[in-house]
């Protein structure tokens, strides 16, 4: 009645339905890898066998010394060393064996949750925290990889071994077999108790490491920040809050522990110790011989010891269960939209080059907080199109429309080829653009490996082209090994415009048939500035650049002047965008 109880207070409070769920997530992992999970089911089971028959061998071996079946000494003895010599052989086998497995099935479920959070819709990404998405990624992940493929077999290892040293206790003294149970009732009735408090304990401790590791990314990806800022001291600080706060919650999880520890520890003794003069008694009235009472106290010692490992099953099932939910809460996010399809016959049209064009598009980020209202926009080839406004206002936001990156809540925002084919913005026409961010952009490698990202086949001479047309030859040729060239982190050696002149060849690589330039411009002096951008549109016909920018030069340059301003979206005339130009 106690269990059924238990059983129904679990699924009103949904912890069942919860952990359910995170499980079969888990398990839908585990079948690929039936053979693996095979392998270790039997190496546990031998491993069971292998321990009982030396059991039974040291009991025949010291009744042989105090004067029983002296006969069999050769035969116990030679057992008893074979069966030590192949353990160990056994043993390193299998250990080798199960770490290469466990290596290819972390890498494997790493990778497909790696694949599956790149394909997540980029708004819903953007609610986290990118450390909390690190740790996800890199704690959570290796928890799950770990569980999907060890839990099964440790149960079934924990419960043979169980039930086979049961079994051999029974033969020799069903009394015994009981005693040694003793301890099992108290953990089933205080199961409900143990998996409520570990489960919180758990949550708690997993979000403060995110939040601990998302502090430290941004911390050491924004050092310069905080060296020029003199904030080390500030910085420190909170590090030590944050570690303060991880402290307390492990400290009191310790507490907890240590205290469910003793008892269990105190209710282990307790038996222990009944089994010991159980024993002794049976020996004293002449029931058993020395031999059996030694097989006694080991074999209780591992029943005793089997059942709390299947009792340890539930932490490390909590702790799996609840990084099986934090993964799932990832990947269940929404993918992002789109059509290959139609992409596909657009592809067919990119000779003629592309338009871009928002009709009546609205955005907002947050409900009732509109970025941008009923705004239109054209983009054509051979076209310079500049987006120009206060920071803050959404320019940025209309790059990431373009993009695919997010959509409109209404109207329209649409990719169309030059016979009037026309296409919704989404993920799979990011295909179309080349795209040249703000700040620095340059990641750890060559120069050629940061260009050959966009177009990995590209020759050295296409990578030469690319880096001429964006001006950024003219100092990479001056590197001890040219385009191989080693740089490190976000480009470290290099001016902010050399990085974005590097970042700007690599999007001329990609030739795409529209460019987006982010303020990417902005390090450039004026007449390089100008250089960079003739050089683009020269480069092939065809092509719709969009720039957001503060800089005058741009805007003398550009067909077309959108401005961005409370939320609208308005297209200047000449002498409009000469007046702003004279502004700035």
């Amino acid at each position: 009645m106690e269990s059924i109880k238990i059983l129904f207070s679990k699924l009103k409070d949904g912890t069942i339905k919860e952990m359910w769920e995170e499980w079969l997530w888990i398990l839908h992992y585990a079948k690929k890898y039936k053979l693996e999970i095979v392998f270790y089911i039997v190496f546990g089971m031998s491993g069971t066998v292998l321990g009982l028959i030396s059991s039974i061998a040291s009991k025949n071996l010291i009744d042989v010394v105090t004067g029983y079946k002296t006969s069999s000494i050769f035969l116990v003895s030679t057992v008893m060393i074979s069966m030590a010599l192949f353990n160990i052989l056994f043993q390193n086998l299998c250990n080798r064996i199960s770490t290469k497995i466990n290596i290819r099935i972390q890498n494997d479920i790493q990778a497909d949750i790696f694949d599956q959070i790149m394909e997540t819709d980029w708004l819903a990404l953007s609610h986290y925290h990118s450390g909390d998405l690190l740790n996800r990624f890199g704690n959570d992940v290796s928890n799950v990889a770990g569980s999907a493929i060890s839990w099964f077999p440790n149960l079934i290892t924990s419960s043979f071994s169980f039930l086979a040293t049961l079994a051999v206790i029974c033969y020799y003294d069903v009394t015994m077999a009981v005693i040694s149970l003793a301890s099992a009732p108290i953990m089933l009735l205080s199961s409900r108790f143990l998996m409520k408090q570990m489960r919180n304990y758990n949550k708690k401790l997993k979000m403060i490491g995110s939040e601990l590791m998302g502090f430290e990314s941004e911390a050491f990806h924004n050092m310069d920040s905080v060296k020029s800022f003199n904030l080390m001291n500030l910085f420190s600080r909170r590090l030590r809050n944050y570690q303060e706060s991880y402290k307390k919650t492990a400290l009191e999880y310790n507490r907890f522990s240590i205290l469910t520890n003793i008892c269990m520890s105190i209710i282990g003794l307790i038996v222990q110790y009944s089994c010991f003069g159980w024993g002794v008694y049976r020996l004293w009235t002449g029931a058993i011989n020395y031999g059996t009472l030694t097989l006694f106290l080991t074999q209780s010692g591992k029943l005793s010891s089997a059942f709390n490992s299947l009792i340890s099953i539930i932490p490390s099932t909590v702790g799996s269960a609840i990084s099986a939910g934090r993964i799932m809460e990832i990947i269940n996010l929404p993918r992002e939209q789109g059509n290959q399809t139609a992409s596909a016959e657009m592809k067919e049209k990119i000779s003629e080059g592309f338009s871009i064009h928002l009709r009546n598009a609205s955005f907002s980020y947050v409900e009732d907080q509109q970025v941008l209202y009923s705004s239109c926009l054209t983009a054509k080839p051979n076209e310079i199109v500049a987006l120009v406004g206060p920071s803050g206002e959404g320019k940025t936001t209309l790059i990431r429309m373009f993009l695919g990156l997010i959509h409109p809540d209404s109207g329209e925002a649409v990719l169309q080829a030059g016979d009037g084919t026309e296409i919704n913005l989404n993920a799979d026409t990011r295909s179309f653009f080349s795209y040249v961010p703000q700040g620095n952009t340059v990641f750890s490698g060559t120069v050629a490996d940061n260009l050959r990202m966009v177009k990995e086949d590209a020759t050295d001479e296409e990578i030469i082209e690319a880096l001429t047309i964006s001006c950024a030859y003219d100092f990479i040729k001056d590197l001890p090994e040219g385009i191989h060239s080693k740089l490190g982190e976000k480009g470290q050696g290099f001016s902010e415009g050399q990085a974005q002149r590097i970042a700007i060849a690599r999007a001329v690589l990609r030739d795409a048939p529209i460019l987006l330039l982010d303020e990417a411009t902005s390090a450039l002096d004026v007449a390089t500035e100008r250089k960079v951008l003739k050089n683009i549109i020269q480069q092939k016909p065809n092509k719709t650049c969009i720039v957001t920018t503060h800089r005058p030069s741009v805007l003398n340059m550009c067909q077309r002047v959108y401005r961005i301003m409370d939320t609208q979206l308005t297209e200047l005339n000449e002498e409009e965008a000469a007046k702003m130009a004279m502004d700035f």
